[in-house]
């Protein structure tokens, strides 16, 4: 929902309330969308560092793949086509 900030100026504790209930409440000053209001669970989500990236990967199940390389595989690409 967009509130005209005198009205959430004078419906705050209005526009604190549906920003819990309903999600982000945006704010606009002389018709252009000028702030956000967001209730503290959704900041904490924002700010909240996610995982690292060893972690994100090894989580993922990559690090049971084989990645080493297949060394039967000699010469240059063009050679191989034949």
């Amino acid at each position: 929902m967009t509130w005209q900030l005198q009205d959430a100026k004078n419906k705050f504790s209005e526009v604190v309330d549906t920003s819990i209930t309903n999600g982000p409440q945006i704010i606009s000053r002389r018709g252009r969308n000028t702030a956000v209001l967001i209730s503290y669970d959704e900041y904490q989500k924002l700010t909240t560092p996610s995982k690292d990236l060893k972690a994100l990967l090894y989580n993922s199940g990559f690090h049971e793949l084989d990645l080493t390389r297949d060394k039967s595989l000699t010469g240059r690409a063009s050679e191989q086509l034949i």
